[in-house]
């Protein structure tokens, strides 16, 4: 098949030239040449991707498209659709890692050659990796030579880009575009969250080497594990299954002795591995499902420690990994905050405690996964032994408040921010420090020969930090409620520095207070309206006055400025994705100027030496002046104009999309700039100190409400 079969849509223009959407639609309307719809619909027509690259590079907008841009632009347009292309494109670049030698004799024939020859060897790579064709259930199975036929331009394509980036580093950045994509199709685990779970099934005596996902989703928490020998996964969507299927085998290597099974299948309905003991089970399950199976699987030997009502799937997923492990394995689950407490499940909670499967409850930050909104809980189980004692208590951890803000200092915490804002690091420390302490101590007191009852060994299992966490007899929680939410059992963390803390806050509101008076603006004087000849960002671009680049991907160890810090004017603290695009990120420099694209606010940040050195997080624009040329403090104050923003902003039904192009700016000298630069960067120390006395302030009235609540303030 012709490669110009491969359609495009606006967004994908957009993205190739490294414009907005609007950009296109004035094109469309302006150029008369402009190539003509193929498809799509009225509203979201889509055009021939040959076409449009060659309207982009006689008109001069478009020197060369990369290479990863042609592909993902061949897979997303593919007649098929692209979640086929992507199944047909992790099937090639698994068959070029595993037979390199049979690949290049594969692809020096001709097109319809090529497909039926690469038909055929699919089936023999898969049937050695994913077990044969009729077994039930097989996630991936290989494309006839009539599907491969369109497809044969972009494995050529993504073969190619796997010379230069890895094969594994290739599929997950094509992955990673269609989950972006398509956002509210997929309930993702994030990187963070994933490495988590699988570092807390992991930690013991014996290493989690067989490890079940029975709601596998995309793998993230499969992709987690260190060194395994036997992988097995079940999800329900057959597209998604075989996703997950090429990411883990792409993810790990036969050679080296790691088994793989993944199964298409309703787990709870129609369990594939009823015979496996795994080591470990990590699983992400969905939430707050009624459909469940709740009818027809009332007599079903999984509910070891009671019948799930209809309204707890969660539970019954519980007590279904707890039936997949070994005596001693450890199973760890992303859990909705009401199954620690909803009434309809405290039968099965008590039994969980009683008999000892139940470890540890861990609230999470908010943002840390979707539902993002939620701080969500982790639920570490272990399957009983035979034999031994059930543990007489049960580790809470409470991580759910926002972390210390580096730009806000001791004492003053960052505004909630969302999924970007998570220190993960931080989240790490203090769960695997406090689990692997309570689990030191268990098994110091199993060993023991005068184990007895057991201790409240609260403060010591978790440290003595308030609000963090504590081992908690299970006989307290034993009551009518059963309720095992952290919150309920810890001290709240404003309570972690008392009245002392207190005092250190009010101490700064105070200072901070004072700064803001020496920074107010002084009185203004009015004047008549200027009128300066105008210029553009793009017109400056164009003339090399300065940089226009666009963050959101690329993988390293360097902190992220996302565009929460952006809008809060606080340190980067985001971070890179472990398995993102295989690209360098966009690091910002001293003096560049970061704008956030979405939301329609007047922001615009210039960039410190403290901040130097981040990355450029997604749905940030960052402009780099000349310092010859351009002064960033002018730059920055005149693009926070309302009037300019309004103008160079496009709207939709849901949200405000800022053209950083569009905006304007006076052409003025170099001294004039620096002028009016000054002024622009008094007016933004005065913001941020009015911003620091509102969290300050925020944080005294609560800690003064919560300290006459408890008592450790009185009423003087």
């Amino acid at each position: 098949m012709p490669e110009n079969s491969t359609e495009v849509t606006a967004a994908g223009i957009a993205r190739l030239a490294g414009v907005g959407r609007a950009a296109v639609s004035n094109w469309r309307r302006r150029h008369a040449d402009f190539p003509k719809p193929v498809g799509g619909t009225e509203t979201s027509p889509s055009f021939a991707l040959r076409e449009v690259e060659q309207w982009l590079r006689d008109q001069g907008k478009l020197a060369e498209i990369p290479l990863r841009e042609r592909v993902w632009q061949q897979l997303a347009g593919h007649p098929a659709g692209p979640v086929p292309a992507l199944v047909h494109t992790g099937c090639a670049l698994l068959l070029l890692r595993d037979s390199p030698t049979a690949w290049r004799e594969i692809v020096a024939v001709s097109d319809e050659a090529m497909a039926g020859v690469l038909s055929l060897a699919l089936d023999d790579l898969l049937a050695a990796r994913f077990g044969p064709a009729a077994e039930p259930g097989r996630a991936v199975h290989a494309p006839g030579r009539a599907e491969l036929l369109p497809s044969v331009p972009l494995l050529r394509g993504a073969a190619e880009l796997a010379a230069h980036n890895g094969v594994r580093e290739t599929f997950e950045f094509l992955l990673g575009r269609q989950l972006d994509a398509n956002p509210r199709q997929y309930t993702l685990t994030p990187p963070g969250l994933a490495a988590l779970m699988a570092a807390l099934a992991e930690t013991g005596k014996q290493p989690a080497r067989t490890v079940l996902d029975p709601a596998a989703g995309t793998g993230a928490l499969l992709c987690a594990v260190g060194r395994p020998t036997a992988l097995y996964a079940q999800e329900t969507d057959p597209d998604l299954a075989a996703l997950t299927a090429l990411r883990l085998a792409l993810h790990t290597d036969s050679a080296n002795g790691c088994a793989l099974a993944v199964r298409t299948g309703d787990t709870l309905r129609a369990d594939a591995f009823p015979q496996l003991a795994a080591d470990a089970v990590l699983c992400h399950p969905p939430f707050n499902e009624r459909n469940w199976g709740h009818d027809e699987l009332a007599y079903d030997p999984r509910w070891e420690y009671g019948f799930p009502a209809r309204t707890e799937s969660e539970l019954a997923w519980v007590q279904h990994a707890l039936a997949r492990l070994r005596e001693g394995g450890t199973a760890v689950l992303l859990m909705p905050p009401a199954a620690a407490s909803r009434r309809s499940g405290r039968r099965i909670r008590a039994d969980l405690l009683r008999r000892g499967a139940l470890r540890a409850v861990v609230a999470l930050p908010a943002g840390a996964a979707p539902p993002y909104g939620i701080p969500l809980h982790l639920w570490v189980l272990r399957k009983p032994v035979g034999g031994l004692r059930p543990s007489p208590e049960l580790l809470l951890v409470d991580t759910a408040e926002p972390a210390e803000s580096p730009a806000a200092g001791p004492g003053v915490t960052a505004p909630s921010g969302g999924r970007d804002r998570l220190d993960w690091q931080a989240v790490h420390s203090a769960v695997l420090a406090a689990w692997q302490s309570f689990e030191g101590e268990a098994e110091s007191e199993g060993e023991s020969a005068g184990a007895g009852t057991g201790e409240d060994r609260s403060g010591r299992a978790a440290g003595t930090r308030p609000g963090a966490g504590r081992a908690v007899p299970v006989i307290e929680l034993l009551d009518d409620d059963v309720d095992l939410a952290p919150a309920r059992h810890l001290p709240p963390p404003a309570a972690a520095g008392g009245p002392a803390e207190l005092i250190r806050v009010r101490e700064r509101l105070t200072e901070t207070l004072g700064l803001t008076g020496t920074l107010t603006p002084p009185a203004v004087t009015p004047s008549d309206p200027a009128h300066w000849p105008l210029t553009t960002v793009g017109e400056l671009a164009r003339a090399g006055a300065l940089q226009l680049r666009t963050g959101g991907s690329g993988t390293g160890p360097v902190p992220v400025l996302t565009e929460h810090d952006v809008l809060g004017s606080t340190a980067p603290s985001g971070s890179l994705p472990a398995d993102g695009p295989p690209e360098e990120p966009v690091l910002v420099e001293t003096g560049d100027v970061v704008l956030p694209v979405l939301g329609g606010g007047a922001v615009a940040r210039v960039v410190d030496d403290a901040t130097a050195g981040a990355a450029l997080g997604r749905n940030l624009q960052l402009l780099r002046p000349d310092p010859a040329a351009l002064d960033p403090w002018f730059l920055a104050g005149f693009l926070r104009g309302t009037a300019n923003n309004r103008r160079a902003s496009s709207y939709a039904s849901t949200a405000t999309r800022l053209d950083a192009r569009r905006l304007q700016l006076p052409r003025l000298p170099l001294a004039e700039q620096r002028r009016y630069g000054e002024r622009f960067r008094d007016l933004a120390a005065f913001e941020d100190a009015l911003r620091l006395a509102g969290r300050l302030g925020g944080q005294l009235v609560q800690g003064m409400y919560d300290g006459l609540a408890d008592g450790t303030v009185p009423p003087k």
